[in-house]
């Protein structure tokens, strides 16, 4: 029996999953060009960057709910930190300036 805690909105959260990445790891964010809602800027496709944080499982993988086929996430977001240097390669701001974005699992590669 599914109870408020495990059965939110329809869709039923894969709570206990252990997360693929640690603060600290090194990571790439993967270059794919799909069709559709993603929530990946493709200007941070091919990035390199760092793990800072993980972020709690969410119920909802909202790149495939905008389909309507999320059937409870498995995934977890985690906040990436990318220097500015990375992202574009002529930055003349100062080496410590980065973005820090929350990317979902699936999109992050191991370097």
């Amino acid at each position: 029996m599914q109870t408020a805690a495990t059965h939110i909105g329809g869709v039923v959260p894969a709570l206990g999953e252990v997360p693929v990445f640690a603060p600290g790891d090194r990571v790439t964010i993967a270059t794919r060009s799909p069709i559709g809602h993603y929530r990946v800027p493709t200007y941070l496709r091919g990035k390199l960057g760092t793990v800072e944080e993980v972020i709690p499982t969410m119920a909802v993988d909202n790149e495939e709910e905008a389909y309507g086929r999320n059937a409870g996430s498995k995934g977890h977001y985690y906040r990436i930190a990318i220097p500015m240097t990375e992202i574009w390669s002529d930055y003349v701001g100062s080496p410590n300036d980065g973005l820090r974005i929350e990317i979902f699992e699936n999109w992050l590669e191991r370097i």
